[in-house]
């Protein structure tokens, strides 16, 4: 097997009631002053923001609040963060809310802790250095940033959207209590299991050199076949506590590279979708279900055996040892079936998108990274190979990432 690194260095506090720990728990990281960052009406509505507003005013802490944070979350309210917080000499930030709000609070810690803009450290033309203290209280059961070095922002000039991964942006402590989930819409919760399973399959399919360890396909398999069962529950009864705790913590599990190192994977899906969603603002979770068949019946020849491993141990496919494309593409079709079964799309058309050639020359274009630094243009071909290939139906020579 491959060498590999592994650290999990947030804590989690997992169950019912636990925001009201909110406070402690920031005082106990050494928050002096602390921005409250969160998204729309939901936060407010629930109780919720008072709730955590009420502990961190009993533990003796000062706050100041910054709400507005969108789905694929916007450069221009990191920049509106970073300001107030040095405006208002806040030390920590705690996250209240889903992926979007978590990522949109660990772009506000980095531009405070490092130089210039922040944006040209997502760019890839600087490296982070630090950042101030983060942490989350969760409401959206999805993304996995609560645990993970992961965060994504999409910069309206331009409409790119541009991940930036750093053990800086690991949050302290994470509060999961999976109560908090209970209102979301079905949509939102079946694009946010999909978002989950997809965090794992990125990591799952690796090229054929890379020899993960007996455990860790064990790991993935029970976290997809966890949340696939708990998804089907909740569609019929979305206030079942034991299915939104189970979906609550694949989630985590799925990103904090329990389920392999993120290093190892493909990624090619959630680069592809990053493009969609940062020009369309679809669902994340649904543009990549969306992608997915596309993408696997593409590339399933170049390690069949993974993908013959996940139509028997998790789609429950029988083994033609005959014939084992007929088992990776049945494997496929299920997973596909399943994604409809949720009401997600399987096709970037159902998302009521139609491409025009101009838009798929932008989108590779996009998803390329091509970007200047040091006066020479770095060029990555081959995700324009793959953004042509896997999503837009145009088939030239298979290159690897």
């Amino acid at each position: 097997m491959d060498n590999f690194n592994f650290q999990a260095p947030t804590r989690v506090i997992f169950g019912k009631n636990t925001e009201a720990q909110a406070g402690a728990l920031c005082k106990q990281y050494g928050a002096h002053k602390v921005l409250v960052h969160f998204g729309g009406n939901s936060a407010k509505a629930s109780g919720l923001l008072d709730r955590v507003c009420a502990s961190l005013t009993e533990a003796g802490l000062e706050f100041v609040l910054l709400g507005g944070v969108v789905p694929n979350p916007r450069l221009s309210k990191v920049y509106e963060g970073i300001e107030l917080c040095k405006a208002e000499g806040v030390d920590f930030i705690l996250a209240v809310g889903g992926g979007s709000v978590i990522d949109s609070s660990k772009a506000i810690a980095y531009g405070l802790a490092n130089e210039g803009d922040v944006w040209e450290y997502y760019e890839g033309k600087r490296t982070v250095t630090g950042s101030i203290s983060t942490a989350a209280v969760l409401t959206i059961a999805a993304a996995g940033s609560e645990m993970s070095t992961s965060s994504v922002i999409t910069n309206e000039n331009g409409w790119l959207k541009r991940g930036l991964t750093s053990t800086y942006a690991y949050c302290k402590f994470c509060i999961l209590n999976p109560e908090l989930t209970y209102t979301l819409p079905a949509y939102q919760t079946a694009s946010g299991c999909v978002d989950i399973m997809m965090h794992t399959l990125e990591r799952f399919f690796t090229a054929e050199n890379v020899h993960q360890l007996d455990i860790i396909d064990r790991i993935s398999e029970s976290v997809l076949k966890t949340t696939m069962r708990n998804a089907q529950i909740l569609k019929e009864d979305p206030t079942n506590y034991d299915a939104r705790a189970e979906i609550m913590w694949c989630g985590s599990l799925s990103h904090n590279d329990t389920t392999g190192e993120r290093s190892f994977g493909d990624w090619s899906c959630h680069q592809i979708e990053h493009e969609l969603s940062g020009i369309w603002d679809i669902a994340h979770g649904a543009g990549l279900a969306a992608i997915w068949g596309s993408w696997a019946r593409y590339v399933y020849k170049y390690n069949l055996p993974r993908f013959v491993q996940l139509a028997v141990n998790v789609m429950g496919v029988p083994n033609d040892f005959r014939d084992q494309e007929a088992t990776a593409l049945e494997g496929i079709a299920k997973m596909e079936e399943f994604f409809r079964s949720i009401d997600m799309p399987t096709s970037i058309s159902e998302m009521g998108i139609e491409l025009t050639e101009e838009n798929i020359k932008e989108l590779a274009y996009k998803c390329s990274f091509i970007q200047h630094k040091n006066g020479i243009m770095r060029n990555h071909a081959c995700c324009i190979e793959h953004c042509w290939i896997y999503v837009f139906g145009y088939s030239t020579s298979w290159c690897h990432f």
